[in-house]
């Protein structure tokens, strides 16, 4: 994964489904593309594999999945397997999320899954001792997200600095390759450099993107302080 990286997760809301997920794309697109930075963002299904496919070549930009289970192809109705993320021009997958947890034993089928298909997954957690079990199964990145920091506007860096450092500390302790991401409540440029400052490679960040009524101004912003 290149770093440094914003990940911007669209989650359902409904200013960034449909057409609204492509104008969003494409804005990320065109300022991931005049920086040196790198941006994820993660739409809905519905959008996925039609912003994959147009835009997964870009340098700087990438077109992730919201969620990716383990099953292999075959007869598993319902499941979104890696291959078909790939084959659809996926680079790769959030797991994990706060809002789509799926235990430890998961994660590490998952990742060992999403390894086989060639795609990148970050798998979230949501404490630092999750984080830590996490790293011993060696994804490419993991995001520390304390669940009771989602969508409050108080950023990890600002609330829980100290964690950020262990987590850091640990996770490259057991796999200095593993890209360390932080996210829950990270909505200003100030929330990047401060998460920077304490060691993370990049943030996660839903609704302070999505719902922001100017998503433009918010992302050059953070991406001066990357």
């Amino acid at each position: 994964m290149k770093t440094p990286v914003i990940a911007l997760n669209l989650k359902t809301y409904k200013e960034a489904a449909g057409y609204k997920a492509e104008k969003l794309a494409v804005m990320a697109k065109e300022l991931a593309n005049r920086s040196d930075k790198h941006v994820i963002v993660c739409p809905q299904n519905p959008e996925l594999a039609y912003l994959a496919r147009k835009y997964a070549s870009e340098k700087n930009f990438s077109v992730y999945g919201q969620h990716v289970d383990a099953e292999k192809q075959g007869a598993f109705t319902g499941s979104i397997v890696p291959e078909t993320l790939r084959d659809a021009g996926a680079k790769g997958s959030l797991l994990n999320h706060a809002e789509k947890k799926v235990g430890l034993e998961t994660v590490e089928k998952t990742i060992a899954r999403a390894k086989e298909a060639g795609i990148e997954l970050i798998v979230c957690a949501d404490s630092v001792q999750e984080a830590i079990a996490i790293a011993k199964f060696r994804p490419p990145c993991i995001a520390v997200e304390p669940p009771e920091l989602i969508g409050k506007g108080v950023s990890i860096s600002t609330a829980k600095p100290d964690a950020i450092l262990k987590c850091v500390k640990e996770i490259k302790t057991i796999d200095p390759a593993i890209v360390v991401l932080v996210g829950a409540g990270v909505s200003t440029a100030e929330d990047v450099r401060k998460s920077r400052e304490l060691g993370a490679e990049g943030v996660l960040l839903a609704s302070a993107f999505a719902k922001n009524k100017s998503p433009r101004t918010l992302l050059e912003q953070m991406l001066q302080q990357l």
